[in-house]
């Protein structure tokens, strides 16, 4: 297969990208509207991109009536917001939040879901996520008409206490399980897992000189 993605429509390109980049974190992302109404969405399209400044950044498009989604519009209007990472026990909770509830309803109680305060930001993080990222707006990208880039400046970090050593620094190993999205309905674990050491340049060349015949 050989494709020009400029001869593609829109919901092609999507399609592929989403089915081949994978599985990519996901992102159950809280605002708070000026008026005080909580939201909670899952955003897929989401990564860190650095660490001085820390950035982490989310992509969005429009709600299926062609509307701005309230993510995004909450962002746009308050300048916050908190990523709050999602493990296999926040799948069906996850799922509940990807509907389209009206602007004016919060998803979080159809979740069973608990808010909790933020360090650092007024949207509440969520109780049950293994760790939540407290963010303000840092640059916002509209590539088109239909996709907004969001890159978020991280304020500050709340985490389950069992997730780290003792002395902060590192994960223990296999406290921290997050779900990857696939596509489609398709999701991937992470409790299988493999290392594999980094080599030398010197240990490289000697590996491939050890294969050539």
């Amino acid at each position: 297969m050989d494709l020009r993605f400029d001869d593609l429509p829109a919901r092609d390109r999507y399609r592929l990208l989403t089915a081949l980049v994978t599985p990519r974190p996901i992102a159950l992302v809280t605002t708070r509207s000026p008026s005080g109404i909580d939201n909670a969405a899952p955003i897929s399209f989401f990564q860190v991109l650095a660490e001085e400044p820390p950035v982490v950044a989310l992509s969005f498009n429009l709600r299926s009536d062609g509307t701005l989604k309230d993510t995004p519009r909450n962002i746009a209007e308050t300048g916050e917001f908190v990523v709050n990472l999602v493990d296999e026990t926040l799948v069906r909770a996850m799922t509940v939040c990807a509907a389209e509830f009206p602007p004016a309803e919060s998803e979080i109680p159809a979740a069973g879901l608990t808010l909790r305060p933020c360090t650092g930001v007024a949207p509440g993080r969520i109780a049950e996520a293994p760790a939540s990222l407290g963010c303000r707006t840092h640059t916002v990208i509209d590539l088109s008409p239909e996709r907004r880039i969001v890159l978020g400046q991280v304020v500050s970090l709340q985490a389950r206490p069992d997730l780290f050593t003792p002395d902060g620094r590192h994960l223990r190993d296999g406290a921290f399980l997050p779900v990857g999205r696939l596509y489609g309905d398709l999701y991937a674990r992470t409790g299988d897992r493999f290392a594999v050491p980094r080599v030398t340049p010197h240990e490289a060349r000697e590996a491939a000189r050890a294969l050539t015949p």
